[in-house]
């Protein structure tokens, strides 16, 4: 795609009123440098925006909802793996302050990085912080980024988990494990190094590829030392379990001191924003990913 016509996209990359195909092509070729086919979706991207239009179970709201997929976690792995929850809310006047620890984290359910660490509740600012969370509830995902169609009709809520640290961390490290139809692809690892995020992608047996990303900038390098977790097995065996026969997910997990901790899923990663690279990885990928069909006139599969 020449720069003319990707500098014509991003002018037009946020027209929402456009029909879906239209707006997942602008939005494509701004972000990728590249054309959308929606009708013969090869490349990883191209197939997350087909999963957008087409793939519809209602199951995804559940797992995309940070509250209702801890019930999925628990019938499918156990509830040993989520982490403590300590309210749920549907307004934020019904969040009490004073039932709450001193330490805890708040997240939106239907939103992403919608999160506010409180470390010290004595010192928290409740009224600016209602104003906060009276915003996450007015907050569409859906529509304010990508129409993720899994965020569509997630109920907007709050919940208080318990929160976490990592010794010697200033920042989680984020397991991510990709799969496909069930097949483990990779790990994505953001680990913090001296109060700098790093990021990495490993193959099934903890060595690292040369896949990367275009949305990280600081890469792990031999420098850094990154050992495989002692429960590694583990964590495949979990995560492969809770990825079921998705065509494409995301697993996220925490790992303090051996213990694994849920995260989230996520069937869009990205919001197919970033493709990868090298850039052939887009289509080996893409080729993993087996997209289920679309009979003559249909336009969403609703079935898992």
């Amino acid at each position: 795609m020449n720069l003319f016509k990707k500098y014509i996209y991003r002018i037009l990359k946020n027209l929402k009123f456009l029909p879906k195909p239209w707006f997942f092509k602008f939005r494509h070729g701004a972000y990728t440098g590249k054309e959308l086919n929606l009708e013969n979706p090869i490349e990883i991207t191209e197939k997350i925006n087909w999963l957008k239009l087409h793939y519809h179970p209602p199951i995804l709201t559940q797992l995309t909802d940070k509250f209702r997929v801890r019930d999925y976690v628990s019938a499918t792995v156990g509830s040993q793996y989520l982490n403590e929850l300590y309210g749920y809310y549907t307004s934020v006047d019904a969040i009490q302050w004073d039932e709450l620890p001193n330490t805890f984290i708040l997240k939106a359910v239907h939103g992403c990085r919608k999160n506010l660490i409180v470390k010290d509740q004595s010192k928290l600012d409740i009224p600016q912080t209602k104003k906060i969370l009276q915003g996450w509830m007015r907050y569409n995902h859906y529509k304010k980024v990508g129409f993720e169609w899994a965020y569509k009709n997630i109920k907007p809520g709050i919940i208080a988990e318990k929160l976490l640290f990592e010794k010697n961390k200033k920042s989680l490290t984020d397991y991510k494990l990709y799969y496909a139809n069930g097949k483990f692809l990779f790990l994505y690892l953001v680990q913090d190094f001296d109060g700098i995020q790093f990021q990495a992608f490993y193959d099934h047996n903890f060595e690292q590829t040369e896949i990367n990303s275009f949305n990280r900038s600081h890469h792990i390098t031999d420098q850094h030392q990154v050992q495989k977790p002692l429960n590694w097995e583990e964590m495949l065996n979990i995560t492969q379990k809770l990825a079921g026969h998705f065509p494409y997910v995301r697993v996220d997990l925490y790992n303090i001191e051996n213990k694994i901790i849920f995260g989230e899923m996520t069937f869009y990663p990205g919001d197919a924003r970033y493709p990868f690279t090298p850039d052939y990885y887009n289509t080996i990928i893409g080729n993993q990913v087996q997209l289920p069909i679309l009979e003559k006139g249909q336009k969403e599969i609703t079935n898992y």
